[in-house]
């Protein structure tokens, strides 16, 4: 793989509900990735990935749509969750969505885009961290908090505004991310992660 391959970045959307919020905000985000250079985005949305709510036994065999979407984790050198905050946590399904996989999050970042009330989902983010800490994921200092989201439109119906702050954190974040996939894609390629 030459060093200078683009980083695979997949960014996971982490609500399944009506009217969520989620896809604006990770289609802006792989609009400002693609900006920065270097990074090739795959976007993955639960809604479409359909992976079972109830997981299976170890010895039983995966359902489909696992084994669907288990490549995509495998190939991407890092990952960006973009998640709202319920209840002061994340949604059930991105739970039951990162409980499906385990060596695909070895030894890779993870950033988060987070966004709700006046949190702006940063409660989510701290559970979100120890959960990838455990599955052997380096989760990135930089994140995106997005409170009162709403707020944020522009009289045209963009999002976000020119002024928002998030626009600046982005980049940031970004810089932090292909730091590390780069670091631990080379990290896994002369030796291989064993948990």
């Amino acid at each position: 793989m030459a060093e200078d391959e683009p980083l695979g970045v997949a960014v996971i959307i982490g609500s399944t509900r009506t009217g969520r919020f989620g896809p604006t905000a990770a289609e802006w985000f792989a609009a400002r990735a693609r900006w920065h250079g270097g990074v090739r985005v795959d976007l993955v949305d639960l809604v479409d990935a359909g992976l079972p709510a109830t997981l299976g036994d170890p010895d039983d065999d995966l359902p489909a749509q696992v084994r669907a979407l288990a490549p995509r984790l495998a190939a991407a050198d890092a990952f960006v969750v973009v998640t709202p905050e319920y209840n002061q946590s994340f949604p059930a399904p991105l739970k039951t969505a990162i409980d499906w996989f385990y060596t695909e999050w070895h030894a890779k970042p993870v950033g988060f885009i987070t966004y709700g009330r006046e949190s702006g989902g940063v409660l989510a983010a701290a559970q979100l961290r120890q959960v990838f800490a455990e599955l052997h994921a380096v989760a990135v200092p930089m994140a995106v908090s997005l409170p009162r989201y709403w707020e944020q439109f522009a009289a045209d119906g963009s999002w976000p505004k020119p002024s928002a702050e998030a626009n600046t954190t982005v980049m940031a974040m970004l810089d932090q991310l292909c730091w590390w996939a780069r670091a631990l894609r080379d990290a896994r390629l002369k030796h291989p992660y064993t948990a």
